[in-house]
C-alpha cells in the first residue's frame, strides 16, 4: 500500500478521535448542566437553542462562582422570619401590600446573603444556579406582583404569589444553616409548604 494512503488513514483516524472526544466532552457538559439546572436547563435551551442555551448557563455558573454568597447569621434569620410572619398576617386584610412587602423582603434577604439585587433578571439567573427548582416560582410571583401594580391581579393570584415567594424565602433562610428548627417547614417538600402557606399564623 502506498505511503500516502497510510498518511490519509492516519489523518482520518485522528480526526475521528478528535470528533469522538469532542462529542463525549459535550455530552458530559450537557449532563452536568442538566443535573445542576433541572427544568431551568430545558427552559433556557428551549428559548435559545442548545449550544447558546448551554453557553448562557455556563456563564451564569461563572458569575455565581465569583460572588461571595454567605449564610445568614442567626439574628438576621430570626428578624427576617418575624417580618415574614407579619406579612402573612397582613395578607388577610391587605393582600396587595403583603405581596409587595414579600417581594421587598425577599430582595433584602438576597442582598444580605450576597446576591446582586439591582436587576430582577440578574437575581433570577443567579437564583437559578443555586435554587433551580424554585426560580420559576420566583418569576411567576414577580409577574403577579407586576400585574397587581396595574390592578390586574385577583386575590387568589396574590395568594399564589405569596406562596411562591414563601418557597424561595424558606429555602434562602435554610441554605447553609445548621439544620435547626428556625425556619417554618423549610425541610418539608415544596407542595407541603405551599399547602400551609399564608394560612399559617
Amino acid at each position: 500500500m502506498p505511503y500516502w494512503v497510510w498518511i490519509i488513514i492516519g489523518v482520518v483516524v485522528v480526526v475521528l478521535l478528535v470528533l469522538l472526544v469532542t462529542a463525549l466532552l459535550r455530552r458530559n457538559r450537557t449532563t452536568a448542566l442538566k443535573a445542576r439546572f433541572g427544568p431551568e436547563y430545558d427552559r433556557t435551551v428551549s428559548d435559545a437553542g442548545q449550544r447558546e442555551g448551554e453557553t448562557i448557563l455556563r456563564s451564569r455558573e461563572q458569575h455565581r462562582d465569583r460572588l461571595n454568597i454567605r449564610p445568614l447569621d442567626p439574628d438576621h434569620r430570626e428578624q427576617f422570619l418575624g417580618r415574614w410572619r407579619e406579612i402573612q398576617h397582613t395578607f388577610v386584610d391587605q393582600p396587595s401590600r403583603a405581596v409587595r412587602d414579600a417581594s421587598a423582603l425577599l430582595t433584602e434577604v438576597m442582598s444580605r446573603r450576597g446576591y446582586p439585587v439591582d436587576n430582577f433578571d440578574e437575581r433570577a439567573e443567579l437564583i437559578s444556579v443555586d435554587h433551580p427548582l424554585l426560580v420559576q416560582d420566583y418569576r411567576v410571583a414577580q409577574g403577579i406582583r407586576e400585574r397587581n401594580s396595574r390592578n390586574q391581579a385577583t386575590t387568589e393570584e396574590l395568594r399564589e404569589a405569596l406562596l411562591r415567594y414563601r418557597s424561595l424565602f424558606a429555602e434562602l433562610l435554610d441554605s447553609d444553616s445548621s439544620g435547626d428548627d428556625a425556619q417554618p417547614d423549610s425541610r418539608q417538600p415544596r407542595h407541603t409548604r405551599q399547602q400551609n402557606g399564608v394560612d399559617e399564623r
